[in-house]
């Protein structure tokens, strides 16, 4: 059995993968070498963010179980992976505190007017300027997964009502005011002062945010965007942002990445934008690995998977209650 890893390791977590693999081999392929390493393998962990080829390695036969390194699945849920008997199993929830610290950053950026306070830092102008307020809006998050419930819990004490939608509407925490099924999509929109996208890349939500959405929301709303680049149609955010329909807007995605310098979104006062860094953490590499290790040791005597991917929807499924 090969086990090929395509994530940032170092020689520690390949021991640890090793202790559980026993006699199984561990090939650190890496960025440089997935490509060539990816239809040999048994057992997949990591997040190729280079052309692999998955029809080829589908087609092979050998591949049993992908273990992403990473909560949004679009980098391997490719046709013949969806429609094949490929286990697939999510880091779902497992960087849920930093996608909600980046969240905030964004949030608090924008409601403080910390971009004009940056610009005015730079040419030593000490003015005060208007400034809004987060404590007594109505936040919704689009997307109650694991990121959008530790998204919740953090946001709670800021004496916020919390709406949200979410393909599996049960469940509710108790710091979520209502939880709706995805349909209640323009409700949630009409109601909240803030709009925040924590939901996963699909067929059903690429482009999902065009110009309707952004209609549907309240004049003078704040979006963030910690989800997907793709999930939101640039063009359409632009136009609400130039017609003053919103009034900010944090963005951690953008729909082509990296983001072009001639984007119109670069020159907005009013938006805040980062590369991509939600996810990132000073022990994200060692939480992936304690995640494949329990999931490995778990492959290894047949029982049930942390995290199963339904790979027509991109995400692992909350049960229902009785």
């Amino acid at each position: 059995m090969n086990i090929v890893l395509c994530y940032q390791t170092v020689p520690a977590h390949l021991e640890q993968i090793r202790a559980v693999a026993g006699d199984w081999n561990v090939i650190d392929a890496g960025q440089e070498g997935i490509a060539a390493a990816l239809p040999q393998a048994d057992i997949y962990c990591g997040h190729a963010k280079v052309p692999v080829p998955w029809k080829e390695t589908v087609a092979a036969g050998r591949l049993k179980w992908i273990q992403s390194s990473a909560a949004g699945m679009d980098h391997c849920l490719v046709p013949e992976v969806i429609s094949s008997e490929i286990s697939v199993t999510s880091a779902s929830g497992l960087f849920a505190n930093q996608v909600a610290e980046q969240t905030m950053a964004l949030l608090l950026g924008v409601i403080r007017s910390l971009p004009t306070f940056f610009r005015a830092q730079l040419k030593k102008e000490y003015i005060r300027r208007p400034t809004g307020d987060l404590h007594g809006k109505t936040v919704g998050i689009v997307g109650l997964g694991g990121n959008g419930r530790r998204l919740a819990e953090i946001l709670a004490p800021f004496q916020i009502r919390i709406i949200a939608t979410d393909y599996c509407p049960y469940d509710k925490p108790p710091c979520v005011d209502e939880l709706w099924p995805a349909d209640r999509l323009h409700d949630l929109l009409s109601q909240s002062d803030v709009v925040i996208l924590a939901l996963p890349l699909n067929d059903e939500t690429r482009g999902l945010f065009d110009t309707d959405q952004f209609a549907a929301m309240k004049t003078g709303a704040i979006f963030i965007n910690v989800a997907r680049g793709q999930v939101v149609r640039e063009s359409a955010l632009i136009h609400a942002l130039t017609s003053q329909h919103l009034s900010a807007a944090g963005v951690d995605v953008a729909e082509v990445e990296p983001l072009p310098p001639e984007s119109p979104l670069w020159d907005f006062d009013n938006v805040i934008i980062t590369p991509h860094v939600g996810a990132q953490g000073r022990t994200r590499n060692d939480d992936v690995t304690d995640l494949f290790c329990e999931n490995l040791r778990r492959f290894r005597t047949n029982q049930s998977l942390i995290n199963v991917v339904d790979k027509r929807l991109g995400f692992p499924l909350r049960n229902a209650p009785a």
